[in-house]
């Protein structure tokens, strides 16, 4: 224990990895004969819900719940890319009921916004709450990510995707 140490007693400055999970439980290491926390490795970890309020010809909006980070940002990503695959290339993402959001969520969102401007769309954000207003503008997301107060405004500001006329 005191390998870490300087001399002096002082400690080297070197921490481990910090490992942290927000949003869960610990659960005691195996075989430690603690039962009272023991449960299957299966259970899902509570974290992100994502819900499709509304999609027509090329709009479509997102409610997003939850915490976004590296276990849940998959579920993020698969969403957002069957909407473009289904053609709805304007997204409107509801982020007032996101309480987390880690660089993972961030690389999801990015993206989605890169697949939808290959067609002429865009990804907004509606009801950001100012943790996540501040990681955007640290980041420098705030640039890409177009941002605004409500559901409403994001929507009224959807302008249509062209499509090719056909003679």
């Amino acid at each position: 224990m005191n390998e870490n140490r300087k001399p002096g007693g002082r400690s080297s400055g070197r921490r481990g990895p910090l490992l942290r999970c927000r949003g869960t439980e610990t659960e005691p290491a195996v075989g430690s004969g603690n039962a009272a926390g023991s449960g299957s490795a299966e259970e899902p970890l509570p974290g992100l819900r994502v819900t499709v309020v509304q999609a027509n010809d090329d709009l479509a909006v997102l409610a997003v719940s939850g915490e976004i980070d590296l276990h849940t940002a998959d579920t993020l990503r698969t969403a957002l890319r069957e909407l473009d695959t289904a053609g709805h290339h304007q997204l409107v993402v509801d982020f007032s009921g996101v309480s987390f959001c880690d660089a993972t969520g961030l690389g999801a969102l990015v993206s989605a916004h890169n697949r939808a401007g290959e067609h002429g769309g865009a990804l907004r954000l509606a009801g950001v709450r100012p943790a996540q207003r501040r990681l955007l503008q640290i980041s420098g997301l705030h640039r890409v990510l177009a941002s605004y107060g409500n559901v409403a405004d994001a929507v009224a500001q959807v302008r249509p995707v062209a499509t090719k006329a056909f003679p």
